[in-house]
């Protein structure tokens, strides 16, 4: 399943128009995702780039995320966290929408043994369930400035928990903040959150734990971005300078169709600038997002037309 998500998002990001008959790139604003045969997507090309790039924006997304964390211990190991981190808006008022992330990571975790002299080689890991990690923001319809605030929760579903899970319950508070000039997207995300129940602290440490992530998306010619956006962490309570995770790099993103269908592909590389011991020293982030943009019941009814019209034409081929 790792290798197979992984391979198909680098031919995905990759691929010419050739493989993709209904690759359509976004453009500039005012044109429309598809042909002028395919009103079916018929949505504001730029709108649905910004939506796309916007954490907190009214757009259903289901993001599959796959982070490999390279060179982990005297063996050189891989760690793998396949995040599944479906967004969905909910309009609670005139004013206000609520903004429901969900993250369910799957997780493989390598594990160092005491092994006989020579050369390292391990091949001991645990595969499964890691926590699940809620977080809802609430964010204003209308603003200079997009924001949200909300609570974040880290549940403790983790399938082994030595291995792939806190064994707490921990809540916090969470901000996101963006503008989006012309060009560009640039903003961060932030949260802290503390245990407040689960396994005794003497089989699992308390969490008081902060995470934050800025992104700089730079929006180019047909559909393709450059976007920088690491994961900065620190656990408060790592004795000494053990605390900081602080990661620096980029990569590629796409936003196009497969079909009729809106998709992001991004493949991004990240190094460790300040890390504990024995944590990874740099790592690869491919995302693959399906995205589902809010149509009106005049481009729901040409969706539906062109869907039954490609319908038509592959019976009779």
């Amino acid at each position: 399943m790792r290798v197979t998500l992984a391979t198909f998002i680098i031919i995905l990001a990759s691929s010419s128009s050739s493989l993709f008959a209904q690759d359509t790139p976004v453009g500039p604003e005012g044109t429309q995702l598809g042909t002028e045969e395919t009103p079916a997507a018929a949505v504001n090309a730029e709108e649905l780039r910004k939506e796309s790039q916007n954490p907190v924006a009214s757009l259903i997304s289901v993001p599959i995320q796959e982070n490999f964390n390279f060179g982990i211990g005297p063996s050189d190991r891989t760690q793998n966290v396949l995040n599944i981190q479906p967004v969905v808006p909910l309009s609670i008022s005139k004013d206000w929408n609520l903004i429901v992330r969900w993250i369910t990571p799957i997780v493989y975790q390598p594990i160092a043994l005491a092994q006989p002299s020579g050369p390292p080689v391990q091949t001991n890991g645990v595969y499964g369930l890691g926590d699940m990690n809620p977080t809802f923001f609430f964010v204003p319809k209308k603003s200079k400035i997009i924001w949200g605030i909300g609570p974040s929760f880290v549940l403790p579903t983790a399938t082994n928990t030595t291995y792939l899970g806190q064994g707490k319950l921990s809540i916090g508070p969470s901000v996101v903040v963006l503008v989006q000039p012309k060009h560009w997207t640039i903003g961060f995300l932030a949260n802290n959150v503390w245990s407040v129940a689960g396994h005794s602290n003497l089989d699992k440490p308390a969490v008081n734990q902060f995470l934050l992530q800025w992104f700089v998306n730079y929006n180019m010619k047909k559909g393709w971005y450059l976007t920088t956006s690491p994961i900065v962490t620190a656990n408060w309570r790592a004795p000494g300078d053990n605390a900081w995770i602080v990661p620096f790099g980029g990569g590629v993103g796409r936003i196009m169709k497969l079909g009729f269908q809106p998709v992001n592909v991004t493949a991004q590389f990240y190094g460790n600038a300040v890390h504990p011991p024995g944590v990874s020293p740099w790592g690869m982030r491919l995302q693959f997002v399906l995205l589902f943009p809010k149509l009106s019941k005049q481009q729901q009814k040409a969706l539906l037309e062109q869907k039954l019209k490609q319908m038509n034409q592959d019976q009779s081929q």
